[in-house]
């Protein structure tokens, strides 16, 4: 049995079985809306199921630029924004969504799509110009943020976050989400522009102070929401008119793989679909774990493929190409040495970090092939550029934007 080529396949098995479009299936026999607003990674996927259980009903996406189809219904609107920094598309973008919701009559139906990405595709900057936002955003990704404090943030320097979206019309608003977070928290999905918002200035505040972030208009305007000159997010129980409803999740990715391979006749177990911290960390407890399978058969006796996902982290200190999921594998591969093994890391959207790739694969000669080619995990490591070794190893998965964003998917086959 060809290990790489079923650990690949189980990847977009389990993409293709939790497909936005099947996701959605389930929940498109409500009432017919008035209008069918999708941002995120998914929004075009997403939005092209409504629009297909709701024929003629007028729509907006906000999906990625640079996805490949951007092909919609005759009654869809289309409007590409920017990921992971938002520019003018999400600007203009984020304004367009404003003027079509704020329209809507106190009896109308909004529809709203929201998957992973959304923060950054829909933005309407508040306090700050966008230039100040987008590098706000960055010193924050590379000072190794998680998701919930940068959304934090960015939910107080919005319009439309932290519930600002769905406050801005009277019309009844069901929002389905595609979780991309650990916990599956939907304030934090897409900065939660259609939830309450249980963060304040105050804490948003504390995250700059937390990673030592000067940015001077920033921080004059989250000063000013913490002594009560602005106005808060709307808070739980203030959105009376709002349904939220997670229809896809991380959990649901890993257990698609977990069907998969069981039907190959190979056994999986799901560690957890809640890791997070630095890949560097990640990858010492899956290597620990791997040698106590391997030399013990605790907690699992081999063989078999351990599954895992939630969300890695990287503080970035070199100027490499690379994203979480390529760091976490060069780190497995330094921390296993020549026991190597077969492996799969990669994101569920199809592009990890500033690479072209989703992931990166080990096989157990992983490391004796980069000796061949005079390649140093330990160097590339140190320039946080796990990008380019893969690529030079021939090793990295290359898949385009999937349409999707589940999180991190990770497998390990285990002899």
């Amino acid at each position: 049995m060809d290990r790489r080529a079923l650990l690949e396949r189980s990847y977009h098995a389990a993409l293709e079985a939790v497909a936005p479009a099947r996701l959605l299936a389930p929940y498109l026999n409500e009432p017919r809306p008035d209008l069918v607003l999708a941002f995120g990674k998914a929004a075009l996927p997403m939005l092209r199921a409504a629009l297909e259980a709701y024929p003629g009903v007028p729509g907006l996406a906000v999906p990625p630029r640079g996805t490949p189809d951007l092909s919609a219904p005759d009654a869809a609107e289309v409007l590409p924004g920017s990921h992971p920094v938002p520019d003018e598309h999400s600007v203009r973008a984020a304004e367009r969504a404003l003027t079509r919701v704020r329209a809507l009559p106190e009896d109308a139906r909004l529809l709203v799509l929201v998957s992973g990405g959304g923060s950054a595709l829909l933005s309407a900057p508040w306090g700050v110009t966008l230039a100040q936002k987008g590098a706000l955003t960055r010193d924050l990704l590379r000072a190794g943020a998680d998701i919930g404090e940068i959304n934090a943030v960015r939910k107080h320097l919005s319009h439309v976050k932290g519930g600002r979206l769905a406050a801005a019309t009277r019309a009844h608003v069901r929002a389905l989400l595609i979780s991309d977070v650990i916990g599956d928290d939907p304030s934090v999905i897409a900065s939660g522009p259609t939830v309450p918002d249980p963060s304040t200035f105050a804490e948003a505040l504390g995250v700059l102070d937390r990673y030592g972030l000067e940015v001077q208009e920033a921080r004059a305007h989250l000063t000013a929401g913490a002594r009560g000159e602005l106005p808060e997010t709307p808070k739980p129980g203030e959105l009376p008119h709002v349904e939220n409803t997670i229809i896809g999740s991380n959990r649901v990715l890993l257990e698609a793989a977990h069907s998969f391979l069981e039907a190959q006749g190979v056994r999986s177990v799901i560690l957890s679909d809640t890791l997070a911290g630095e890949a560097r960390d990640l990858a010492g407890f899956h290597a620990s774990l791997i040698s106590s399978v391997r030399d013990h058969g605790t907690p699992f006796r081999g063989p078999l493929v351990l599954l895992s996902g939630g969300e890695a982290t990287v503080t970035v200190r070199g100027e490499g190409r690379g994203g979480r999921n390529q760091e976490f594998a060069l780190w497995l591969l330094h921390d296993l040495g020549e026991r190597g093994v077969h492996a799969l890391s990669a994101g569920s959207d199809g592009i990890d970090g500033n690479s072209d790739a989703a992931g990166a694969f080990l096989t157990p000669d992983s490391l004796v092939r980069a000796r061949a080619l005079g390649l140093d995990p330990r160097a590339f490591l140190t320039r946080n550029d796990s990008g380019s070794f893969f690529t030079m190893l021939e090793d990295a998965l290359v898949t385009g934007p999937s349409g999707h964003n589940l999180n991190d998917y990770r497998a390990v086959w285990v002899e």
